[in-house]
This record gives C-alpha cells, structure tokens and sequence, in this order.
C-alpha cells in the first residue's frame, strides 16, 4: 500500500457529520446560492486515484470568499442559457496535492507530472482556484463536456476536437468564468483561477463533526 493510498484509507465519515467552518477569507461551495452545487470529487472515490484524498473528510468545498462571490456572478450569466455550476474542487489541503503527486509516481505515472496534469505546487492549495463543470440549472442533469473531468488527454484541452455540443458548453462556461474575472489553464476545460495576489498555500483539513442523529 503506497503512503498516498495508506492516508486515504486512514480517514473515515461518520454516517452524520457537519463540516467544520472554513477558515477566516473562506465559504463554503455550499453557502453560494442554489445554481451552484458542490461535488467533492476527492472526498470520495470518484476520482483519477479511485480512493478519497487526505484532507478531504467531509462532502463539502471551501473557495476563498472573492472567489464565491466571482462564481456566484458566473451562475447569473449561464441562467438564462439554461446551466447552473457544479464546483468539483475547490481549496485543496497542502496534503491532498502531495497525495496525488505520490500516487503519480508510486503508479508509474510521472509524466503527468511534466505534461501538466498534476501539480506539484497548486493554485487549489490557496484557495483561489477551481475545477467545475456544467449542469443543467432545471434538474442538475450532466451536460456533456467533450472528456470526463480529470481526463489526462488531448480531448480534455480547450482546443480539443469535441462534438459541436460539447464545443457550446465549454464555450459558455469559459464565456462566463472569463466574465467573472477567472483565468482558464489551456490543458483542462474544467480548471480556472481567480488572479489573486498574498494569498498563501494552506494545509487545513476539510473536516466534519459528528453530529448525534
């Protein structure tokens, strides 16, 4: 069992748990407003590593505050389009971003390391960047991307040979995060950054607390 496997492993949910508040500077993905939902990828097994990350121990998502009050802005743009955001990731534990750097190597995959996939210092780490997706706003239905989130490829590039459909979605959540006042990374549609400055690289866990049910 390679380290990055071991801490996920070690970190456990209670059935009922209420997530601790975020950090001074920080909300909550939940707090945002009803077209933008949370799915924390890395707190479960839905994810590149196939285990939950350490540092993510509750379902929930923190951004720095300007960043929620930019997504919130990105969500009134893509209403009348019809979409609603589902943020994937947000704030990242220091220990998360080393978890997947070990998991890279430790599965011989460290030239995702050079290609640009995974980071060995990431912008998640201050809070300031996010990984997102479109939903429909009606019913919170997927909408189709061009590649699944996370995918280490070519399709997952903006310029990426993708349906015609696929082309308009990615084109309307670039078209609103840019709006916003984000940046997006040319190799992953789903990934965007908030250009802010002082801010610094954290390791608080997204821990809960159990609750009596």
């Amino acid at each position: 069992m390679g380290i990055w496997l071991a801490a996920a492993v070690s970190q456990t949910t209670p059935e009922i748990c209420v997530a601790i508040a975020p950090p001074s500077g920080f909300v909550a993905v939940s707090t945002l407003g009803v077209r933008i939902t949370a799915d924390a990828r890395y707190h479960g097994m839905d994810n590149f590593t196939g285990a939950p990350l350490p540092g993510y121990a509750a379902p929930e998502l923190w951004v720095r505050s300007e960043v929620g009050t930019a997504l919130q802005a990105a969500a009134v743009t893509l209403k009348p389009q019809g979409y609603a955001l589902q943020v994937l990731d947000g704030y990242r534990p220091v220990r998360a971003t080393q978890a997947m750097v070990d998991w890279a190597r430790s599965t011989d995959q460290a030239h995702l390391l050079t290609d640009g996939y995974i980071a060995v210092r990431s912008g998640h780490n201050h809070g300031h960047t996010v990984d997102l997706t479109l939903v429909q706003g009606a019913d919170g239905a997927p909408v189709d991307m061009g590649s699944a989130f996370d995918h280490f490829g070519v399709e997952s590039h903006h310029d990426a040979a993708v349906t015609p459909a696929a082309q308009q979605a990615r084109k309307a959540l670039s078209d609103a995060m840019k709006a916003a006042g984000f940046r997006s990374y040319s190799k992953e549609w789903w990934h965007y950054r908030l250009p802010l400055t002082g801010t610094t690289p954290l390791d608080v866990p997204i821990a809960c607390e159990p609750t009596t049910p």
